[in-house]
C-alpha cells in the first residue's frame, strides 16, 4: 500500500517558512537540548516525514519536534504506531484524538497570525532557540577568522538584542525564557570579547555589564564562566593584574569547573597568564602544570558549548604560557610554547596564528636572532598586520625594539621596507 502524504506537516512548514533542511536543523538544535547531543537528521529525514514513509518518528525527535513546533505530534499529522489514519478510534481515545485536534488547530491558528504583518501572539519555542545559536555559531567563526573588528562586536550586540526581543514577541516556557537569556548573554559575550580584542575597553566593559546580568537569569553556568574568564582577560591586557585575578577566580570558582576538567583547565591556563603579568615566576609555573593535568583528565566526548570546543586545546594553553613567559622575559621557554602552540594550532583560528607568530617574533628578537625574528614577523599576513588592534601594536612595538636594538643592520632595513610595501595596499 502506498505511504499516504502527511498533509499537515507540510502546511505547517509552509505556514512557518521551514524548508525540510532548515526543520532538520532546527530540531537536531532541540535534540541536543533535549538529550545533550546533537541530532543527526537532514533533509531527507524530513521528506520521509512529509511523504508519509516515517508516520511515527522515535520518542526523542518526536519531543523535539514538539518542542519546535508547540505542537503535539499528533496536531502535525503523524500516527502512532499500531494505527493506520483511516482506523477507527476508541471512544476516548477518538474524543483525546479530537481535543488534540481542536487545540492544535488553535495554536496553528496563533502561529498563523504570528506571521510577518500581522499582530496576534506567537509561540517561541526550542526552534527559535536553535536558530539563535546556530547565528552564535557563525560569530564564533567570524570571531576566529578575523578578530577584534568593530563590525563582529556590532553584529553580535544587534543579536543580543534579538534574542531579548523575543522575550517579548510571544508565549514562552520558562525554559525557554532561560534559555534566550543565554543566547543574549552568548551574543553579548561575544561582543565584549571583540571589543578586547579590538582594544576598545570601555565599550567592553559596558559588554560585560550587560552580559553579566544576562547571564544571571539565565542560569547558565558555562555562560557565566565566559563572561569572568574574559573579564579577567581584559583586566590582564590593561595591565591591571589585581582585578585580573579577582574576575577569573569568579569563574574558577564556578562549580562547572569542578564538574568539568576542560572548564578547570581554561581557567587555570589563564590564572597562569595572570600570574605572568604579575611577575610571579612560581605561580606561572603551578597554574600552568596544573591546567595541563586537567586537560589530560577531561572526557573528549563529553558535551560542552560551541565556544569552548572552537578555541580551546593544547594549542590555546600554549598559546596562554607563552603570554606568560613572554611577561616574565624568560624568552627562550616563551620560544618553545609558540612552536608547540603553532604546530597543533587548528587552520580556522587565523588571529589566534596572528598572535602567536608576532609573539614568536618578539621572543626570538630578545634573544639577539634578528634575522630570524625578522623572518618571522614577515610571515604575519598583512590584513592581520594592519586591520587587528593587537597584531598591528604588537609588530609597531616589534619594530621599534629592532631598530633600537640594530639601528644600521640590514635586518632593520629589510624591516621597515616589508611594513612600508607590503602593508600598503592594506591600509
Amino acid at each position: 500500500m502506498n505511504a499516504t502524504r502527511n498533509e499537515a506537516l507540510g502546511a505547517w512548514m509552509d505556514e512557518h517558512g521551514y524548508s525540510s533542511n532548515s526543520l532538520a536543523d532546527a530540531v537536531n538544535g532541540a535534540l541536543e537540548q533535549v538529550t545533550g547531543r546533537a541530532g543527526g537528521l537532514d533533509g531527507s529525514s524530513v521528506r520521509d516525514w512529509k511523504a508519509g514513509r516515517v508516520r511515527w518518528p522515535k520518542s526523542a525527535t518526536r519531543k523535539a519536534l514538539e518542542a519546535v513546533s508547540g505542537l503535539p505530534a499528533t496536531a502535525l499529522g503523524f500516527v502512532p504506531r499500531g494505527r493506520t489514519s483511516s482506523s477507527p478510534a476508541a471512544p476516548q481515545e477518538e474524543s483525546e484524538m479530537k481535543r488534540r485536534t481542536l487545540v492544535g488547530g488553535v495554536v496553528v491558528a496563533a502561529a498563523a497570525a504570528a506571521a510577518p504583518g500581522s499582530t496576534g501572539p506567537r509561540r517561541i519555542g526550542m526552534g527559535d532557540i536553535s536558530r539563535l545559536q546556530q547565528r552564535f555559531a557563525e560569530v564564533i567563526a567570524s570571531d576566529h577568522r578575523h578578530g577584534g573588528q568593530l563590525g563582529i562586536e556590532q553584529q553580535a550586540a544587534a543579536l543580543a538584542n534579538e534574542a531579548l526581543n523575543l522575550q517579548n514577541a510571544g508565549s514562552a516556557t520558562q525554559r525557554v525564557r532561560s534559555n534566550l537569556y543565554g543566547c543574549a548573554a552568548s551574543f553579548r559575550s561575544s561582543a565584549m570579547w571583540a571589543a578586547i580584542d579590538g582594544r576598545r575597553y570601555a565599550d567592553a566593559k559596558t559588554h560585560m555589564r550587560e552580559a553579566q546580568a544576562l547571564a544571571e537569569m539565565s542560569g547558565d553556568q558555562a555562560i557565566k564562566f565566559r563572561i569572568w574568564s574574559h573579564a579577567g582577560a581584559m583586566y590582564r591586557h590593561i595591565g591591571r593584574p589585581g582585578e585580573a585575578f579577582a574576575a577569573n577566580d569568579v569563574a574558577r570558582n564556578l562549580h562547572i569547573t569542578r564538574r568539568d576538567p576542560m572548564f578547570a583547565s581554561l581557567g587555570l591556563a589563564r590564572q597562569a597568564a595572570i600570574h605572568g603579568t604579575a611577575q610571579d615566576r612560581t605561580g606561572t609555573r603551578r597554574a600552568l602544570d596544573q591546567a595541563q593535568d586537567a586537560l589530560q583528565r577531561m572526557d573528549p566526548g563529553a558535551y560542552r558549548p560551541v565556544w569552548l570546543l572552537a578555541f580551546y586545546d593544547q594549542a590555546e594553553l600554549d598559546a596562554l604560557a607563552l603570554s606568560a613567559f613572554l611577561a616574565l622575559g624568560d624568552h627562550p621557554t616563551a620560544e618553545f610554547h609558540a612552536h608547540r602552540c603553532l604546530a597543533t594550532l587548528r587552520p580556522h583560528m587565523r588571529r589566534s596564528h596572528a598572535i602567536t607568530t608576532t609573539r614568536l617574533a618578539h621572543a626570538q628578537l630578545a634573544q639577539g636572532d634578528f634575522e630570524t625574528a625578522a623572518a618571522t614577523a614577515m610571515h604575519v599576513p598583512a590584513d592581520a598586520a594592519t586591520q587587528h588592534a593587537r597584531v598591528s601594536r604588537m609588530l609597531q612595538e616589534f619594530g621599534a625594539a629592532l631598530r633600537a636594538r640594530a639601528p644600521r643592520s640590514s635586518t632593520a632595513q629589510t624591516w621597515t621596507e616589508h611594513t612600508r610595501d607590503a602593508w600598503k595596499a592594506t591600509t
